[in-house]
């Protein structure tokens, strides 16, 4: 898949394209994505998605507390394995904030040869949110490319989306994250150094330095699968403030204890897919409390991931 993060790197010819922010790249992004490559495709065309980050949220509304599905880098990869052709990540900033939808588009019409924009339903673009499908319409007439407007795809009532995903994933409901992303949660990280507590209990864990805008499942333990490189390990995380010993932390953080392992992995970057919530977090009265109930954790978790 070919990337570009400019629009004046663009000489793109025949091209279907789509625009929007795709976090979490779930099964109504998935169903766009198809409709967008198979037509593409049997037009002779590229398909070509045109995403933005910073999100909009954070830049227009100051948006500061946890909320990506996806990183980057992951994006591309989630992107590019649905079959796309090329993915345009264009920095999203107050000056792009300010352009109408009918000057960006004349922008982008002068780098490629579009053929056809398609978007979802809801969808605007432009200051104030002016461009939306029906001035998008509009614009096809002058601009020289035709639209569709992809329909929502429903589950259980509900319309799949990113901000409904993430009230899943805060609720550690991973059920339902999973039917709506299509594939489990994951998240990826830095292991740093922690405090050496859960080696001291018989469970060293690996601490995980996240963005501090990537959304964490709620409080909790959690059986995971663990990708190091090409390798995957079982393991059970934790997500939390550890109340037993850290009464006074209130930004919860992630841990993993990988299960058979003990390889040094300080510095290296993991993938923690969460599989399954087991419990809350918990005080306990003490570490010999902890450690029985980590081990029941570890069993629980075995059963499930095997």
């Amino acid at each position: 898949m070919l990337h570009y993060t400019n629009l004046s790197e663009l000489h793109l010819g025949k091209t279907w394209l789509t625009i929007g922010s795709f976090d979490g790249v779930h099964i109504g992004h998935q169903s766009l994505l198809k409709r967008l490559i198979n037509g593409a495709h049997s037009q002779q065309a590229a398909a070509v998605v045109m995403t933005f980050h910073p999100h909009p949220a954070v830049v227009l509304r100051g948006k500061n507390e946890p909320f990506y599905l996806t990183g980057q880098d992951e994006k591309r990869t989630l992107l590019e394995s649905q079959g796309v052709d090329a993915c345009i990540s264009l920095e999203f900033n107050l000056a792009v904030a300010a352009y109408t939808a009918e000057y960006f588009l004349s922008l982008v019409c002068q780098q490629i040869q579009l053929d056809k924009l398609l978007v979802g339903q809801g969808f605007a673009l432009g200051r104030g949110r002016t461009g939306d499908t029906l001035m998008l319409e509009k614009l096809s007439q002058s601009l020289g490319y035709s639209m569709e407007v992809v329909p929502p795809v429903m589950l259980d009532g509900f319309v799949v989306s990113s901000s409904q995903i993430r009230q899943f994933i805060g609720q550690s409901d991973l059920v339902n994250a999973s039917r709506f992303l299509g594939r489990h949660y994951s998240v990826s990280g830095i292991v740093s150094h922690g405090d050496g507590r859960g080696s001291g209990l018989g469970f060293p864990t690996a601490n995980i330095a996240t963005s501090k805008l990537r959304l964490l499942p709620g409080n909790g333990v959690y059986a995971c699968r663990v990708k190091l490189g090409e390798e995957t390990r079982l393991a059970v995380a934790n997500i939390g403030v550890r109340p037993t010993f850290d009464q006074a932390q209130i930004t919860p953080h992630l841990e993993v204890h990988i299960l058979d392992f003990d390889r040094m992995l300080y510095g290296e970057l993991i993938a923690i897919e969460f599989v399954a919530f087991l419990r809350g977090e918990q005080r306990f009265s003490s570490a010999r409390e902890l450690v029985e109930q980590i081990q029941r954790d570890v069993l629980i978790a075995r059963e499930v991931l095997k």
